[in-house]
């Protein structure tokens, strides 16, 4: 498929299309977090908030999701509520985009499905709560996220709290070393982990400023190296979680997962509510600060990098 008849499934929103005629830059949001990550109407809520946020700022949020078998870069608040309150939309990665799209179906876009179709809107920035990666045990089950392959060979890039913390981080880490994708960090030195701040990695480098951010981002796809780059800030102090809580509480919940037999990509959105209901709540108050954190230093890249051509 050529570029320009796969940019042909796009259907930009009217505050999308123009921002893209003013030349503000834009930022992708996935819509996964919406139907599978966070119950309703707190999903919908946090939604429209970090498109606030985003605006705010001065970039323009484009939610993306496949909706009557178009890729729909932006988001009406309708549209929102419908992903937010249906629980019929299908979590769409790399595989899935053909079928959603050629059967009309409503579809959410996981952080590899986000990334593609950001790729051909030509939107370089994309914000998510945090990344799929290896999951724990993966050496029997071989179950890796897509979102990892994606990272290694389209080149957008990824804001998030780290990869998500009931994943094999070091793994995850490890992975995306071998496949030449650069993991940097801003705030601290280490790696986050999405409920809590700390992974206990150290990024490969570490870029507080966003100027510095977009000319590291920018120098790199200049030299014609493909693919993603991966920048990681932690929760917010206030909002995160202990580490060794949230460890005991990804082992309880795993097991829950393997007596129930769920597997695949049924399991990421399973473990995140089963630990939300273990936390009473707690985890999801988490969730959404990192990933309104993540959105203002998404939308501040988007704006440097608009500064370095």
């Amino acid at each position: 498929m050529t570029a320009d008849l796969a940019r042909s499934w796009l259907t930009f929103s009217a505050p999308v299309a123009a921002a893209r005629a003013a030349g503000r830059p834009l930022v992708a949001l996935e819509s996964t977090i919406i139907a599978h990550g966070m119950p309703y109407p707190e999903n919908v809520r946090t939604a429209r908030e970090v498109e606030d946020l985003i605006r705010n700022l001065g970039a323009e949020p484009a939610t993306i999701a496949l909706i009557g078998g178009r890729i729909r870069i932006g988001l009406a608040h309708d549209e929102l509520e419908r992903l937010g309150r249906s629980g019929q939309a299908q979590k769409v990665s790399r595989r899935d985009l053909p079928a959603v799209l050629a059967s009309g179906g409503l579809g959410a876009t996981t952080v590899a499905g986000t990334m593609i179709c950001a790729a051909l809107a030509g939107i370089e920035v994309f914000v998510t709560g945090g990344i799929g990666g290896v999951h724990r045990g993966a050496q029997e089950t071989f179950d890796i996220s897509a979102d990892l392959q994606e990272l290694a060979k389209t080149s957008v890039a990824v804001v998030c709290a780290g990869a998500k913390s009931i994943l094999d981080i070091g793994l995850t880490l490890e992975y995306l070393e071998t496949h030449g994708v650069p993991v940097l960090s801003c705030e601290q030195d280490n790696v986050a982990a999405f409920y809590t701040r700390d992974s206990g990695f150290r990024a490969d480098f570490r870029l507080d400023d966003p100027a510095q951010q977009a000319r590291f981002i920018r120098t790199k796809w200049d030299l014609g190296l493909a693919g993603g780059v991966v920048l990681s800030t932690p929760v917010p102090e206030a909002a995160a979680m202990a580490s060794d809580e949230i460890d005991a509480l990804t082992q309880q919940a795993l097991a829950d997962a393997m007596a129930q037999g769920i597997t695949g990509k049924a399991v990421t959105p399973f473990l995140l509510a089963r630990i939300e209901a273990l936390t009473s709540g707690r985890s999801l108050a988490t969730n959404i600060a990192l990933v309104k954190h993540n959105a203002e230093v998404g939308a501040r890249l988007a704006l440097a990098l608009a500064q370095v051509l």
